[in-house]
């Protein structure tokens, strides 16, 4: 008996044993093609690897069904793997998480097609409303929408990247070509799909979750929890002011964020509204800056932004205060801020007013202007004057002989 035919008793005999030591009740009927199944690594051997997925039979998959770019193996004895089941019959199941390893490039495709299992496929060139992709050395069509499951700016970034689609349409063309439809968007809201049922299992408010931010918008962002999409509203993004999102975040830039709130959706077809913020994570400004400032103290801050009723000024602790239109300096009547200052104008203020519980400081520029000619006018009266007294005395004075 040669040493392949020992190697294959060995692996039958320690099959044979596992499938009596197993529990009958265990063993279920024979999986039907195309559906995806979860099973455990109970041997692996030179070609191929052994699965039990609960029937009355192993499942076979080819080892290099299991392996990475480089060729090397992915899984051991005790792992779990999930693929699709690509033929079934009595003591015979076959899985596949991959297509393109077969002799029938066609026959592979349909059955691709017929049972959803994903093929591999280089995007070639763009085309009108779309990209053309090899696949199992074959020209295929994926239309732009279905090639990410968002908007694309430059199709043409995809060129010579490999890829996994779900074959959509397989049918015989003109010349004997087949006409092949692709779609990536498919897989990559189906592996959403699952990630987001795991992540909700583990959201709730107050939790501090990793995301990627996917959308930026005039209001806020869109942040990816993992397969969920939760809202950053622009006020969320920090204790400062920020006229626009893009100023704190860009596209894929990853975020710690916290969960503020979980609103149900009553339709089934929308997802639960998530609430997200950044600055709860961040320490409030105030609480030191509120120490350093008291009332009729002189400062030197930036315009931050002008509005009809007044400037917002940054003060140097990084804090913003109001100086009311009632409180600038001008020799008429103030409609509007801009009138008087500019964004970015370097101001000379007096804080009027602290209120710390509503995050508010009133500022002035009148009582700035003041408190410094007063200072100035200080500094050139003398220590003391001698009294001439009133107009009488002199008056007497005069009279004296």
């Amino acid at each position: 008996m040669s040493k392949a035919d020992d190697e294959t008793k060995g692996f039958a005999d320690m099959l044979a044993e596992y499938d009596k030591a197993a529990p009958s009740t265990t063993r279920v009927r024979t999986p039907s093609v195309g559906k995806e199944v979860s099973g455990r690594v109970v041997a692996i051997n030179a070609g191929t690897v052994f699965v039990d997925v609960g029937a009355k039979t192993e499942a076979v998959m080819d080892r290099d069904q299991l392996t990475d770019d480089d060729g090397q193996l992915t899984v051991e004895v005790g792992s779990t793997v999930t693929a699709r089941v690509a033929e079934a019959g009595e003591g015979n199941i076959v899985l596949r998480t991959k297509m393109g390893r077969g002799a029938d490039p066609s026959a592979e495709l349909a059955q691709a097609q017929a049972h959803g299992i994903p093929v591999t496929g280089t995007v070639m060139v763009v085309n009108k409303g779309g990209v053309e992709v090899e696949v199992m050395g074959q020209r295929a069509f994926c239309p732009i929408s279905q090639l990410e499951a968002r908007y694309i700016e430059d199709p043409a970034e995809y060129i010579g990247r490999k890829l996994e689609f779900r074959v959509t349409r397989h049918e015989a063309g003109r010349g004997g070509k087949a006409n092949i439809v692709l779609s990536r968007r498919a897989l990559l809201e189906e592996e959403a799909a699952k990630r987001a049922v795991e992540t909700l299992a583990r959201l709730e408010v107050d939790k501090v979750m990793s995301g990627t931010v996917t959308r930026i918008m005039d209001y806020g962002a869109f942040v990816d929890l993992g397969g969920l999409e939760g809202m950053l509203h622009v006020s969320e993004l920090g204790f400062g002011h920020v006229d626009h999102p893009s100023e704190v975040l860009s596209e894929g830039q990853a975020v710690e964020v916290k969960v503020l709130k979980i609103e149900p959706s009553e339709d089934p077809k929308r997802p639960d509204r998530i609430s997200l913020s950044l600055k709860a994570l961040q320490d409030d400004p105030w609480d030191t800056a509120v120490r350093q400032l008291s009332q009729g103290q002189r400062l030197t801050g930036k315009v931050a932004r002008t509005q009809p009723f007044g400037a917002f000024v940054t003060l140097p602790s990084g804090i913003e205060g109001l100086v009311h239109v009632s409180e600038m300096v001008s020799d008429r009547r103030v409609a509007h801020a801009k009138e008087v200052v500019s964004v970015g104008d370097e101001v000379e203020v007096s804080v009027l007013e602290i209120d710390p519980e509503r995050h508010r400081v009133a500022l002035s520029m009148k009582a700035a202007k003041q408190d410094a000619e007063d200072a100035q006018a200080a500094q050139y009266r003398p220590a003391s004057q001698e009294s001439f007294g009133t107009f009488a005395d002199l008056f007497k004075k005069k009279l004296k002989p």
